[in-house]
């Protein structure tokens, strides 16, 4: 299926420049005569303790990329550079002399153990040395290796050399090459001797691209169009034919009259890894823009878009239509909601389901089954493109998405900008709440997504809900909600501009506990003064929550009055609990739509807007009283010019 393999773009792809390998082992096992062996091709007479750094050629093997290769000392004394050199390496050559059974023995009692201990994550070749020497009675590579690597499982290959009769010498270190450039652990369980999950969302999703009438089956047509796009050589149909067969073979099931199915394609890769071809797969998977990682390269997705801290990004109806589109196809039993099952196999040509952990995991409404309405499908998309654009786009492009960044998402004009025009054309609105703990934070955000309070959990972290709120001109904004702990107020205002992505505030307090009220009005005057010293405004509103409880007569007094005060509406009186909710996401909506009103101004802020007015004022006459002087000096002009042609 490879034909002729286009092996130096794969490992350009790759991100290597260049493979450093270190060679460690015990003293006397042929390190260094390993290396001028390579190097020069011959036996060396006399080899130094410690050979300097040796670099071949990018020509030396066919992925064209050079290799240096570093000789280390396994004296006592010479151990901190011995662990930074192991450190720094690509690859690493662990060395043993095949005539010398106790040198095999510190693999696993000294070697590999302390490999493990300094968290090493590159791979172990494990090379046999002095093969010439080796006693003919004893036993195979393969029964020597197998408990080792059963043990060790950052053993990538074993091998066995002589640097004297000069056998197997290269094939050492384009193994370790290979290693780095074509890693074994990303795409293959050893234990399990079957391709990772990840390996088998990023092979799903480049079966799913080259099927490309999605029946289900890669014709002939698209398995030689695939074929020339990884690398660059059609298939005879005599070898189209001839894949088709192995897999009938061993897999009945993966060809059908449409030709290779995805069970098929997933075998012939799992095939080639098992054959030690791996650099097959890696070439397909780079080829279709896969990292090391097996996750989309970086320069692939990453956000092209400048913008202002209180500019966001919205999906564009492109990417909205494009969405519901893959729910509807995806909501098998069409009942208008993705069930977990669904949800997760709409998700199976990513390297994971990014909604299964915070913030994600519980942010939207579900129905009893656990079930995902479109609109919250819809919602979760819109906060995750608030939140991480990037991560928003690569999960586009991984449930198929065709577009470019540019086509996916727009940015919104700044919100400083909406002020002033005292309009807003967003469609997507987030919601600070703040207020003391227990006030009742997290129970609205629970109630927003059909939640009792009985389900919410202490509010001591950071929680997002988001939703579609119908407003009262027949049209749907996203409104996402976001619990600011009381604990994390003063951080997040540490930052000068945490405030600028917020459309609007909420200070939720308990209506009946004075203290309750006292704690949301410190955090009103905090938020507002915040965004008077920065610039970074934003509508506030006051929110009593528990009104079926017996209410504070006083915080209910004060709460109006500061809130006069302050400019801003009084508080709006809510109970969860007897799901009376006085149209409250409505009205956040509302008050996010008009940017310019709601706006809270603390003392500081009206002495310092009545110091504006007044030199505003005061600039005005004095620019008036100049203007009058000017005026009546050009008249007096006028009148002497006129008055001496008179004369």
């Amino acid at each position: 299926m490879a034909g002729a393999t286009s092996l130096a773009a794969a490992a350009n792809l790759a991100g290597k420049s260049s493979v450093r390998v270190v060679v460690i082992g015990d003293p006397g096992t042929g390190k260094s005569s390993l290396i001028v062996a390579l190097a020069t091709e011959q036996f060396p007479e006399n080899v130094p303790r410690v050979m300097p750094p040796t670099r071949l050629p990018a020509d030396y093997f066919p992925d064209r990329v050079p290799i240096t290769i570093i000789d280390t000392s396994s004296s006592p004394e010479q151990k901190p550079k011995l662990i930074a050199e192991c450190q720094a390496a690509d690859a690493v050559v662990l060395t043993y002399a095949c005539d010398r059974p106790a040198t095999l023995e510190r693999l696993s009692s000294f070697w590999l153990p302390e490999l493990r201990r300094l968290q090493l994550k590159a791979p172990v070749i494990v090379v046999g040395c002095k093969l010439d020497l080796r006693d003919e009675q004893q036993v195979s590579l393969e029964q020597v290796m197998a408990p080792i690597m059963q043990s060790f499982r950052e053993i990538e290959t074993c091998i066995e050399c002589s640097a004297l009769r000069q056998i197997q010498v290269p094939e050492v270190f384009y193994y370790a090459q290979k290693a780095v450039l074509h890693p074994t652990a990303p795409l293959f369980d050893q234990e399990l001797q079957a391709l990772k999950p990840r390996c088998v969302r990023a092979l799903k999703r480049i079966f799913i691209i080259c099927d490309n009438d999605k029946d289900g089956a890669l014709s002939d047509v698209e398995l030689n169009e695939f074929q020339v796009r990884c690398f660059n050589a059609p298939l005879q149909p005599t070898e189209i034919s001839g894949v088709k067969r192995v897999v009938q073979e061993k897999m009945p099931e993966g060809v059908n009259e449409s030709g290779l199915t995805l069970t098929g394609f997933l075998f012939l890769h799992a095939l080639f890894i098992e054959k030690g071809r791996l650099e097959t797969t890696w070439t397909v998977l780079r080829k279709f823009g896969y990292d090391n990682d097996i996750k989309l390269r970086d320069d692939l997705i990453a956000m092209p878009i400048k913008r202002a801290p209180d500019q966001t990004l919205e999906m564009t109806s492109e990417v909205v239509d494009f969405l519901r589109g893959i729910f509807n196809m995806f909501d098998i039993d069409n009942d208008g909601a993705l069930l977990p099952t669904e949800l997760e196999d709409l998700f199976s040509t990513a390297p994971e389901n990014p909604w299964i952990s915070d913030p994600y995991k519980d942010c939207a409404e579900k129905n009893v089954l656990g079930g995902l309405s479109l609109e919250g499908f819809l919602s979760k998309w819109a906060l995750m493109t608030l939140l991480d654009p990037t991560n928003s786009y690569a999960n586009l492009a991984y449930v198929g998405y065709p577009g470019e960044f540019s086509s996916a998402f727009t940015v919104t004009r700044r919100r400083r900008v909406d002020r002033k025009k005292q309009h807003t054309q967003r469609n997507i609105f987030q919601c600070y709440v703040f207020g003391a703990r227990g006030s009742g934070k997290t129970s609205l955000l629970q109630s927003f997504i059909g939640r009792q309070p009985s389900d919410t959990l202490p509010s001591n972290s950071e929680r997002f809900a988001t939703n579609s709120v119908e407003m009262a001109d027949g049209t749907r904004k996203t409104l996402i909600l976001r619990e600011i702990p009381e604990g994390d107020v003063r951080s997040l205002l540490s930052d000068r501009e945490s405030l600028a992505p917020c459309d609007v505030a909420v200070f939720v307090y308990d209506s009946c506990d004075e203290y309750s009220w006292q704690r949301a009005r410190d955090l009103l005057v905090q938020v507002a003064t915040h965004g008077e010293n920065t610039g970074y405004e934003v509508p506030c509103l006051i929110v009593a929550a528990k009104d079926d409880l017996d209410q504070s007569s006083q915080a209910l007094q004060e709460s109006t009055r500061v809130s006069q005060d302050m400019g801003i509406e009084t508080p709006i009186p809510i109970s969860v609990k007897l799901r009376d909710l006085n149209n409250i996401f409505c009205r956040i909506v509302h008050a996010a739509q008009q940017p310019h009103l709601s706006i809270p101004e603390t003392e500081t802020g009206k002495a310092r807007r009545q110091y504006r007015q007044l030199l505003n004022r005061s600039l005005m006459v004095v620019s008036v009283g100049a203007a009058v002087a000017v005026v009546g000096l050009a008249a007096y002009r006028v009148y002497a010019a006129r008055k001496n042609s008179s004369s």
